[in-house]
């Protein structure tokens, strides 16, 4: 059976397009499902959606404010703390 949804067009390649990723000029698929653009690189995989407008929607970046947290990170055993302490010659004079 097909990976496409039942809404999907049919993919097209648009001439003269250029990824915006890779910069390949006529590599760029075009579809549409259920009344959504979507957009596809066949050169380096790149893929994204595109609004009402035909601007490309972006992806939500990853921060640690939308990305859960797994596991804390065990401390190295190998590791110490190192502290400085000041050059007492390099103090400078009472004014």
């Amino acid at each position: 059976m097909n990976d496409l949804p039942m809404n999907a067009s049919k993919r097209r390649f648009i001439a003269g397009a250029v990824c915006p990723a890779c910069s390949a000029m006529d590599k760029i698929q075009m579809w549409d499902e259920d009344a959504v653009p979507h957009r596809e690189c066949v050169a380096c995989g790149y893929a994204d959606t595109l609004d009402e407008r035909g601007n490309s929607v972006p992806r939500e970046l990853a921060t640690r404010v939308n990305v859960s947290a797994l596991k804390p990170k065990a401390a190295d055993p190998k590791v110490q703390a190192v502290q400085f302490f000041p050059n007492p010659k390099l103090k400078k004079p009472p004014q």
